[in-house]
């Protein structure tokens, strides 16, 4: 059963992994093979191969390094993703601001697709991408957009931001939005520190002149 369970972490590792593009400057942690793996960092892998991710790609590769650390924060992004107050449209658009905020282009690439999936509008991404206001939101989507975005901005929200915010989506919903947000951020920050490159392939994120 241990071979067995290892056979699957270490497909979930090449599959996660290997599809990266080397584009960009080499990754600068490699990827764990289960053999160079210590028990702690295999029984943190088991666990998020068993849970809804299936995937060890990502930020995950990098984690393992602090395997209690990895443990605790897969448990936080269980928790923001997949049992969220926030609705899927909601969740997902709030990664995107968070990837385009950092220029994480593996997060957008990751996250592009199940943000389509979940209902948000392609002209609405478009605009994100280009690093503009969405023209046509819905009232929800006008409050997380205004909410996330002063809030990283100024590091405060303001009265009215806060208001509109907690009108559509009640207090769970703001502490859920305000996580989700922070824990994207360190997603964000382990990407581009690790240098984590998205596919070839996938969605990817237009370069913006910010200096």
């Amino acid at each position: 059963m241990a071979r067995t369970s290892g056979k699957i972490v270490a497909l979930a590792l090449g599959v996660g992994m290997a599809a990266a593009s080397s584009a960009q400057s080499a990754e600068r942690f490699p990827t764990l093979t289960l053999d160079q793996m210590t028990p702690d960092q295999r029984k943190v892998a088991s666990t998020i191969m068993a849970g809804p991710r299936k995937s060890l790609g990502g930020p995950f590769n990098t984690w393992m390094r602090s395997p209690e650390l990895a443990d605790k924060l897969q448990q936080v992004g269980e928790h923001v993703r997949f049992h969220s107050s926030l609705p899927p449209r909601l969740n997902e658009f709030a990664i995107l601001l968070t990837a385009r905020a950092w220029d994480a282009d593996y997060e957008w690439s990751a996250h592009y697709p199940l943000a389509m999936k979940a209902g948000l509008k392609p002209a609405i991404a478009a605009a994100l991408a280009s690093d503009k206001r969405p023209a046509d939101m819905a009232s929800d989507e006008t409050a997380v957009y205004d909410f996330v975005t002063e809030l990283r901005r100024t590091h405060r929200v303001s009265d009215p931001t806060y208001a509109a915010a907690q009108l559509v989506l009640g207090d769970q919903g703001i502490v859920d939005l305000v996580a989700l947000s922070g824990y994207y951020d360190l997603v964000s920050m382990t990407l581009n520190t690790a240098q984590v490159a998205a596919p070839k392939d996938g969605p990817h994120l237009p370069p913006l002149n910010r200096h």
